[in-house]
């Protein structure tokens, strides 16, 4: 931060997840700790609503209430996964003004600075840290350049100053280190909302002393999967068949396809509510011999309820993980009577492909660095609870212990020790 007037000693880690965010805070002393962002809670669903009435903006659970309960404007989710595409620099309608997605990533990440400000008496700590994954954008180096500069510029404009950047793997193992009372050889397995990365790394008590940590680690891999994208296939295979999805017209050929997809993937939602959107799924009538399931399609896009259907998804998915049991995904708002649900074994079934993926790049960074089998599986990230994703590693490292970390605060309070 150039204005010493203005900040304080320290650093401020801040892991802008494409799901949740959290930031912490390392004191001169060395001690971290979580900042309370919304009311208290120390996480933030990385979400804003712009209420069109009020002209207020919204953030974090607030936003998801707002959206919820039906209040007038739009939820806009998953920000981070238009980072390294075109859309982040599109233009989009904010309170009467057309602004960049790059711009609405500021305005949260201004938010974030402000909630911290609260604890310094209006000051930052004058470094600040950002988390980013190992990789923004699979096998693209320049986009993967350019994800990271697009974060940097929303950062500076959000008021953050210069900041500089982590791998969110090696920051969760920062945090894990301060646990360990012996030299431990690690693999980090954080799964978030947008991507699955691992970092293999030697931590403890001989090593947390060190200025350059280069040489501890091992390996780092990354996979562009994560937790939307397990919501993204539950959504298209267990409710979108609902609305038509896999549906045979009256032609014979299936429903086109794309509208499900769209309105299955959470940073694509509010594309589908334009005019042109709308006006193009209604011209699908005549693709439907069951005018019941065009009749739905309508009206979550009319409505505007995609994020809603995507929000039950994502519930239903996290209590059929947590309870071992078949969970009721709540359509009653949709159609009463309209029936879904996700079992454990849809979860086994449907993400099967995907879990393969994300075990084979854990696999991969072990492999990378050289080593037999890590000591320890350490598990951060919000889609780390997965149960299916735990019995996939440990299927694939059956003799290693998973020990499971602060799910939704380890890697800010890990970018704080960076």
């Amino acid at each position: 931060m150039a204005d010493n007037s203005h900040t304080i000693p320290g650093t401020l880690g801040i892991d802008f997840g494409t799901s949740n965010s959290a930031a912490a805070w390392r004191t001169p002393d060395g001690t971290s700790r979580l900042l309370a962002l919304e009311n208290g809670a120390t996480g933030m669903p990385t979400a804003l609503f712009f209420n069109t009435e009020e002209h207020r903006t919204h953030y974090g659970r607030d936003a998801m209430k707002q959206y919820l309960e039906g209040e007038p404007g739009r939820l806009l989710r998953s920000l981070k996964s238009l980072l390294g595409t075109a859309l982040v620099q599109e233009k989009t309608a904010v309170h009467d003004k057309l602004v960049s997605y790059q711009d609405i990533i500021s305005l949260f990440l201004r938010r974030v600075a402000h909630q911290s400000q609260l604890a310094f008496d209006g000051k930052l700590p004058e470094r600040v840290v950002l988390g980013r994954p190992v990789h923004f954008v699979d096998e693209y180096p320049e986009r993967d350049r350019d994800a990271q500069n697009a974060l940097a510029a929303a950062a500076k404009d959000a008021g953050l100053g210069e900041v500089s950047f982590q791998l969110e793997p090696i920051a969760a193992a920062l945090d894990y280190e301060q646990r360990l009372e012996r030299e431990t050889l690690v693999l980090v397995v954080d799964i978030g909302g947008g991507t699955s990365d691992f970092t293999v790394v030697r931590l403890g008590p001989t090593h947390s002393g060190k200025h350059d940590r280069t040489g501890d680690i091992l390996a780092t891999s990354g996979v562009h999967i994560g937790g939307t994208d397990f919501d993204h296939r539950l959504n298209v295979e267990q409710v979108m068949p609902l609305l038509g999805y896999r549906h045979i017209g009256p032609s014979g050929r299936e429903v086109p396809s794309s509208v499900f997809f769209d309105l299955s993937t959470w940073h694509l939602i509010q594309w589908l509510y334009t005019p042109k959107a709308i006006a193009a799924a209604r011209g699908l009538r005549t693709d439907y011999s069951n005018p019941q399931m065009h009749q739905r399609l309508l009206r979550v896009l009319e409505e505007r309820e995609g994020h809603r259907l995507a929000d039950a998804v994502e519930q239903a998915k996290i209590g059929a993980s947590s309870s071992h049991g078949a969970t009721p995904i709540d359509l009653h708002w949709l159609e009463r009577g309209l029936d879904a649900q996700i079992t454990p074994a849809d979860l086994q079934l449907q993400l099967q492909a995907l879990l393969a993926n994300v075990v084979a790049c854990a696999q991969d960074c072990v492999r990378l660095a050289g080593v037999d089998k890590p000591d320890a599986i350490y598990l951060t990230g919000g889609s780390s609870a997965l149960t299916a994703l735990r019995d996939a590693l440990r299927q694939a490292f059956p003799d290693t212990p998973q020990v499971e970390g602060d799910l939704f605060g380890g890697v800010a309070t890990g970018l704080a020790y960076a």
